[in-house]
């Protein structure tokens, strides 16, 4: 049976949703190669900005910042996260129900009073503000997500492959290791790479739990563009967009292969 073409209506509304999403970041790509360097018309091409943007030490210092808390963060939060989403799906125990319902507290609650509850209680136990207390609340937002992305792969899991493999003779460990995470890596990996999408981009929470020399790049970007909108900072989004874009990309592929292995 053929598949039913979309209807020239559906299609123009397609165009329209994708028009709107995406031209303003291509507008901001554009401008990032102006050679004005106030954004009200195009003047020139120029990679001026690019070279500037290079050799601008704050910027490579928030870089860092930001790739090394989104890392650690998002490989603490999907193992945890998806430890979690196994004893959700497989186990009751006390305070089951409390538990599932408390994982979208973080998901629903503004960012800015998760933001305020992390500063007070990092204040409360006399945590130092920097680059600890920024991952530890990267590693509370994100654990969440993991766990439903990766309860959500759960669902449709045959447990009777894992059954078969212990009738075979390996034993809980070895199940796990050879059936189980390759089964739902595809939810693992998913919950891994919205977890480092949200860490990068992550601004509220981070400017409440930042510290001397723990500026990421989203606070260095929003302290960049308070008084204008300059090509360096369209220059330094470009290369943010594109370098998330790639992430994607890369986690697409993986997850393609898991499947089609």
């Amino acid at each position: 049976m053929s598949e039913k073409k979309p209807s020239l209506g559906l299609r123009i509304y397609a165009v329209l949703a994708f028009i709107y999403l995406y031209l303003p970041i291509l507008i901001l790509i554009i401008f990032s190669f102006n050679t004005q360097k106030i954004n009200v018309r195009w003047q020139g091409f120029t990679l001026d900005w690019y070279k500037v943007l290079v050799n601008d030490q704050n910027v490579i210092l928030a870089t860092r910042n930001t790739l090394i808390i989104a890392t650690v963060s998002t490989i603490i939060a999907t193992i945890i996260g998806t430890m979690a989403a196994l004893a959700l799906q497989r186990y009751r125990f006390p305070g089951h129900d409390v538990a599932e319902s408390g994982l979208y507290i973080p998901v629903i609650i503004p960012e800015v009073v998760m933001g305020i509850s992390l500063l007070a209680f990092f204040a409360s136990i006399g945590l130092t503000l920097g680059l600890v207390s920024i991952t530890l609340s990267h590693i509370a937002f994100s654990i969440p997500f993991v766990t439903l992305v990766v309860r959500a792969r759960l669902h449709g899991f045959d447990k009777s492959i894992e059954e078969a493999a212990m009738d075979l003779g390996a034993n809980e460990v070895t199940t796990f290791w050879r059936v189980t995470l390759p089964t739902i890596m595809p939810g693992v990996l998913s919950g891994a790479l919205l977890a480092f999408t949200l860490s990068l981009d992550d601004y509220v929470i981070t400017y409440f739990t930042a510290g001397p020399g723990s500026t990421t790049l989203p606070l260095r970007i929003f302290s960049m563009v308070r008084f204008s909108v300059t090509p360096e900072v369209n220059a330094l989004s470009t290369l943010w967009v594109l370098t998330i874009f790639v992430v994607l990309l890369i986690g697409q592929i993986a997850q393609r292969r898991q499947t089609t292995g």
